[in-house]
């Protein structure tokens, strides 16, 4: 039998490559945004939506579960995988960063996958399934600028730990953390700065910044079956820049 994933943020780029290798591994996938993907040929059903909306708003999420219900029963394919993959990246240092900017990023980056998972538990309960949270090496190392997202995208990171514990047996769940990605929002950044893109890939002792592809490879290993035993943990997709010493001599 066909399964189904959910994927959120399927407009970015890492959000692309999901949806994608997804599909081309056999899944039904069911992917949301704001806004269209594109292209979108492999998508099974796309739902638009705002995850501030559903991380708020009870009456939204049911509704939002509800869509997600309908479409996996219309494919045949039953919900075996949530990838909560969708991030809000406020930059901004201490003194710039206003109430909102934060409590935005917190909504997208850590409540809305709880709340989603709240509502589609039963749904991946009954068929063994498995939650894939998209963290971020700044969850352990960081640097300026990035107050709002690494904080609230560490929250997701002790989220993935805790909802392992809690949820025991019944559903796995594990969290990807990749480092610099290359997607068009990435080399956009750098257009205009080829050396600094040129440092930022020799930083990562890969010696190039990861492609994502190469992290949708490793989403759909996490959420595999093959991988049952494999709860609670965060796997670095970061090219080893974590385990490098940046010494100022």
């Amino acid at each position: 039998m066909t399964k189904a994933v959910l994927i959120t943020g399927a407009a970015g780029g890492i959000g692309s490559a999901l949806t994608r290798a997804y599909a081309e591994a056999g899944w039904f996938v069911i992917a949301t945004s704001r806004k269209t993907p594109e292209p979108a040929e492999h998508i099974g059903c796309f739902i638009a939506a705002d995850l501030i909306d559903i991380a708020r708003n009870d009456e939204a999420l049911d509704m939002f579960a509800d869509r997600v219900r309908t479409a996996a029963a219309t494919a045949g394919a039953p919900l075996k995988a949530l990838v909560n993959n969708a991030a809000l990246q406020r930059l901004g240092g201490t003194e710039d960063l206003s109430r909102e900017d934060f409590e935005r990023s917190f909504a997208v980056n850590a409540l809305a996958p709880f709340r989603l998972t709240q509502a589609l538990l039963p749904d991946l309960e009954a068929e063994g399934g498995a939650i894939l949270n998209i963290g971020t090496v700044h969850a352990r190392a960081t640097k300026k600028g990035f107050v709002a997202y690494a904080t609230t995208k560490t929250a997701l990171h002790g989220l993935t730990r805790a909802l392992a514990v809690d949820l025991g047996g019944r559903v796995r769940v594990n969290c990807l953390a990749p480092a610099a990605t290359e997607t068009a929002m990435l080399k956009a950044g750098f257009a205009d700065r080829p050396k600094a893109y040129q440092a930022l890939a020799a930083a990562h002792p890969a010696g190039r910044i990861a492609a994502p592809d190469e992290v949708a490879q490793a989403a759909l290993f996490l959420t595999a079956d093959d991988c049952r035993f494999i709860t609670g943990a965060t796997l670095y997709c970061d090219g080893g820049v974590l385990s490098r010493l940046h010494d100022p001599l």
